[in-house]
């Protein structure tokens, strides 16, 4: 690439010589043919797409269109040579006049990937070099250029006007016929572009169409024979116009890159945004690509590569892909057409964003399922917990507790026996009282583990009985309606037990609203007092299992207490 940068700049110096040679010319040339026009006209043409070309040669070395562009522009530097009036420069012009008409007709035809499409296209291109490069020098053999005037032709082999009219007359009908079906063809061209295409394609096709619009009249004008003043007219116009084809392919250019990044921000925008991808990856690239040739392609169980709609996608020389996943044979692909050179850019941009959101849905997806993973994880221990609580709860209940009652009778009994003895059955009854502050010590931490009115009566009994046992008015609304999930009820169950243990030791409210309803596919509820509030949840270690509990269920968990405005603790329990 250093190589062909210092190739390009040279070849750059070279051409700025060679736009200055032409000026030089006309400057010193007082008496020099077309010296006016050429003064004005030649560096700038020159210069303009020797300039242009060199950088479409440097930003595209394998687009031939920048060497077109670089020839055209030297050759019209050789066509100015005609304005001096030393015979054999005027003449070295003379012969070059047509070559910069037969390069850019070649230039357009291949513009904008620089090769061109059809066996049609090189057909043409070759008669219109055959008719500059091999007729017009043939013709200028017989051309006594001192009978108009100009200086003597230093390649005259025999002043024959006949055979000379004869040849330029032939030469003028061969280049209109080629400049007609020049026009045919970029018509077509257009009408088939779509308006992204129409964007770059525009400026170059119309000034360069001009041009050859401008040098057909002139071709059909000298064979008519028409006024040799609107025939000059033509010829000035023609070349004040193909001034502007470099800056219209630069314009071309810029709006090409425009557009191409306007496209990868739109499909950055697309694949960024989570509601604009809800229809599929694939969607989202067809509404941001509208108007190019890129289009997603997945691959099918049967190892062919389809489209969005389940049709078969052609992959071939005339339509590449470009692997948006790793693997010899990858689960996506961005196809493209491959004449169309200047979505290269495009592509490469769109391939990546498309690749990069890819990986990041995998990831995300995997990140989706291991975060469900520990969700379900957590709910499991909660369970598990629950159930160990149910089990103490019994064996408490079935075990320990029933031998305490046990005793207790029989205590009871022997304290009936001893009556006749007051110091030994003052000692038995302490024995009972003591027996029974543990038996009920016992029963408090039963139901601290899991309140059996919970499994045997439902999540209401036990919030009912909960409020009975408070050491404050409690007013209770449970409006939860059928069976819920043992998980749910035990969560709701100890939320409000710990919200009630909290305003009794820490609140000082006189009265306490307990709800308990449906709400949004699962349970609601709601603890609140008339206490002195500013509880903090992060201080207690109370809320914070609270907490814990109901995330590990999908749920929340809020507490709002304004100092001297009472507390309200909110729990949202998802059922499903």
């Amino acid at each position: 690439m250093r190589s062909l940068t210092r190739a390009l700049v040279a070849l750059g110096a070279v051409g700025f010589v060679a736009g200055a040679v032409p000026l030089v010319l006309a400057l010193a040339e007082e008496g020099g043919h077309q010296r006016e026009l050429i003064a004005v006209t030649g560096p700038l043409i020159g210069w303009a797409f020797i300039g242009t070309g060199i950088y479409a040669w440097l930003r595209r070395p394998e687009n031939r269109f920048g060497a077109l562009m670089t020839a055209v522009g030297f050759s019209a530097c050789l066509a100015g040579l005609r304005v001096s009036t030393e015979p054999w420069i005027f003449t070295i012009g003379l012969l070059f006049i047509t070559s910069q008409w037969a390069l850019l007709y070649h230039m357009l035809l291949a513009f904008p990937g620089g090769r061109l499409q059809s066996r049609l296209e090189r057909v043409l291109v070759i008669a219109m070099y055959l008719n500059s490069w091999v007729l017009h020098p043939i013709q200028v053999l017989f051309q006594d250029t001192t009978r108009i005037g100009l200086p003597e032709n230093t390649v005259l082999v025999d002043a024959d006007a006949d055979v000379s009219v004869t040849l330029s007359r032939l030469r003028f009908w061969l280049a209109l016929a080629l400049l007609v079906a020049l026009g045919v063809i970029l018509v077509r061209r257009w009408m088939a572009a779509s308006p992204s295409e129409r964007q770059a394609l525009a400026p170059v096709l119309v000034s360069g169409g001009l041009v050859m619009a401008l040098l057909a009249a002139w071709y059909a004008a000298l064979l008519a024979e028409l006024d040799p003043g609107f025939i000059d007219a033509l010829e000035d116009a023609r070349y004040i116009v193909m001034c502007t084809v470099p800056f219209a392919f630069l314009a071309g250019l810029l709006r090409s890159r425009v557009a191409g990044a306007a496209a990868v921000s739109e499909v950055v925008a697309r694949l960024g945004d989570p509601s604009a991808r809800g229809g599929g990856l694939s969607r989202a690239l067809a509404d941001a690509l509208d108007g190019t040739s890129l289009e997603l392609a997945y691959l099918d169980p049967d190892g062919r590569y389809v489209d969005a709609d389940g049709w078969p996608v052609a992959i071939g020389p005339e339509r590449r892909a470009v692997p948006l996943a790793p693997g010899d044979q990858p689960a996506a692909v961005l196809t493209h057409d491959a004449e169309r050179e200047e979505e290269r850019d495009l592509v490469r941009a769109v391939s990546a964003a498309a690749a990069l959101t890819l990986e990041n849905e995998r990831l995300a997806a995997e990140l989706r399922a291991k975060v469900e993973e520990v969700i379900a994880s957590r709910a499991r221990i909660v369970e598990s917990g629950d159930a160990a609580r149910r089990r103490f709860e019994r064996d408490l209940h079935d075990g320990a507790q029933q031998r305490l009652v046990s005793l207790a009778l029989r205590l009871r009994v022997l304290s009936s026996k001893v009556n006749g003895d007051s110091d030994v059955a003052g000692d038995v009854e302490e024995a009972r009282r003591e027996l029974d502050q543990a038996l009920e010590e016992l029963r408090e931490l039963a139901r601290g583990l899991h309140p059996s009115v919970l499994t045997d009566r439902g999540l209401a009994a036990a919030l009912e009985s909960l409020a009975e046992r408070a050491p404050l008015p409690v007013e209770l609304d449970v409006s939860a309606d059928g069976s819920l999930p043992s998980r749910v009820e035990a969560a709701s169950y100890f939320v409000v037990a710990e919200a009630l243990t909290n305003v009794a030791k820490y609140a000082g409210a006189t009265r306490v609203r307990v709800s308990v309803r449906p709400a949004a596919g699962g349970l609601l509820v709601e603890v609140s007092d008339d206490g002195r509030g500013g509880a903090d949840p992060a201080a207690g270690s109370g809320l914070r299992g609270l907490l814990d509990r109901v995330s590990a269920l999908g749920g929340t968990l809020e507490v709002d207490s304004q100092v001297g405005g009472g507390t309200t603790v909110r729990a949202a329990i998802p059922c499903d």
